[in-house]
């Protein structure tokens, strides 16, 4: 039987390749971006207390109304936004599903998106279901920061939509209030939305903030803010995250939501919504992983790669460019065979797969497993 395919061009995804290569060869796996560690007992606790209680029905679509009020909290307390939960915050199943239905809102066939790469590989083919067309616009070596002229000399009449990505996977680049009012000036007074994923918004460095679009007034009307409680709290696997918009996009957001899962786990958002409720829970996780971070990239000096310490995310980007012109693709995969360090090669965000040497390691795991990478990393030189 043949089937005609809606993404011929789509494969296994890199991050599972890897984890599996990781697997198969008994590698330190700091491919996939989730973390090696486990989430506070506290939460976990709740979840238990929830279940246990009988809280395992389906949840309203749009989010338990507790949750969603918290979530009013912590956004004004955050970003000094103040949004209604009633219309304008929605509990969905992962940040991915929020992203997917967020373009599938906006995007009809014809469409264009602008999508800044590198970028995270869901992003493209939630334009492409729709009939949209992605337009790459390669971000600036070597900080990945904006390239603002290109991004104006790509919109034209059939532009709706611009993928935004702050704190940056894979890069670490972190949003300035300059980003913020170059786009705002390029969408003002035109029918272009925004797609923002800020599912790192905790997770920053050497006391940066993280500038969501919903601190920006123009950009507020205009946005999806896309958020994860899986990468802030540790508990990826959960598949839970949040989608802040204006009341007329939330409508449109909440027609296709109610069709790809309806619903998210029920005592899962009432323990998170109980857990919200200390911000401390929130607010220590950026020296959480700035030791992390700090630690990580002071052992990687001895590698002989050469990067700059990210700004945000728990990923750090490397440049082995000066030392080989083996591709990314197969020096990532001799890491993890013979090293037994797996990574991402950074060609896997680029459409076109371009290559500038570059790979990116995920250090959300326990200092012992990353003390032992970078000892293993030390002898990177033998593979050249």
């Amino acid at each position: 039987m043949s089937i005609p395919s809606k993404l011929p061009q789509v494969g296994t995804t890199i991050f599972t390749v890897m984890s599996k290569m990781a697997q198969d060869f008994g590698a330190i796996n700091l491919s996939q971006g989730f973390p090696g560690f486990g989430s506070d007992p506290v939460l976990l606790e709740l979840v238990a207390k929830y279940t246990l209680e009988g809280f395992n029905q389906y949840a309203p679509m749009s989010g338990i109304p507790h949750l969603r009020e918290i979530m009013v909290e912590k956004t004004e307390r955050c970003y000094g936004v103040k949004v209604d939960s009633e219309t304008e915050v929605t509990i969905v199943s992962g940040a991915t599903e929020a992203i997917f239905s967020a373009v599938t809102s906006i995007i009809k066939p014809g469409d264009e998106v602008i999508v800044l790469e590198p970028a995270y590989d869901s992003y493209e083919p939630s334009i492409l279901l729709s009939g949209g067309i992605p337009i790459h616009i390669p971000l600036k070596l070597p900080d990945f920061s904006v390239d603002w002229d290109r991004v104006r000399s790509a919109v034209n009449y059939k532009t709706k939509l611009i993928m935004v990505n702050s704190p940056h996977n894979p890069t670490g680049y972190l949003w300035t209030q300059e980003d913020l009012n170059q786009l705002a000036a390029l969408i003002s007074d035109r029918d272009i939305f925004v797609v923002s994923d800020e599912v790192y918004e905790h997770i920053t460095f050497d006391g940066r903030p993280h500038l969501s679009l919903l601190t920006h007034p123009v950009l507020r009307e205009k946005t999806f803010v896309c958020g994860s409680y899986g990468k802030t709290f540790h508990v990826t696997g959960w598949k839970i995250g949040f989608c802040i918009a204006p009341e007329a996009l939330t409508k449109e957001f909440r027609k296709i939501h109610q069709f790809v899962t309806f619903s998210t786990v029920t005592p899962l958002q009432h323990a998170l919504a109980d857990y919200l409720k200390t911000p401390e829970h929130y607010e220590q996780i950026p020296a959480f992983y700035q030791k992390k971070r700090d630690l990580f990239v002071d052992g990687l000096k001895e590698s002989g790669l050469s990067f700059t310490p990210a700004e945000g995310s728990f990923f750090q980007m490397a440049s082995y460019a000066h030392l080989s012109d083996m591709s990314d693709r197969e020096l990532a995969e001799r890491m993890t065979k013979e090293l037994k360090v797996a990574c991402i090669p950074v060609s896997a965000f680029y459409h076109d797969h371009k290559d500038d040497k570059l790979i990116r390691f995920c250090f959300a795991k326990e200092e012992s497993e990353l003390q032992e990478a970078l000892g293993r990393l030390t002898n990177l030189a033998s593979l050249f």
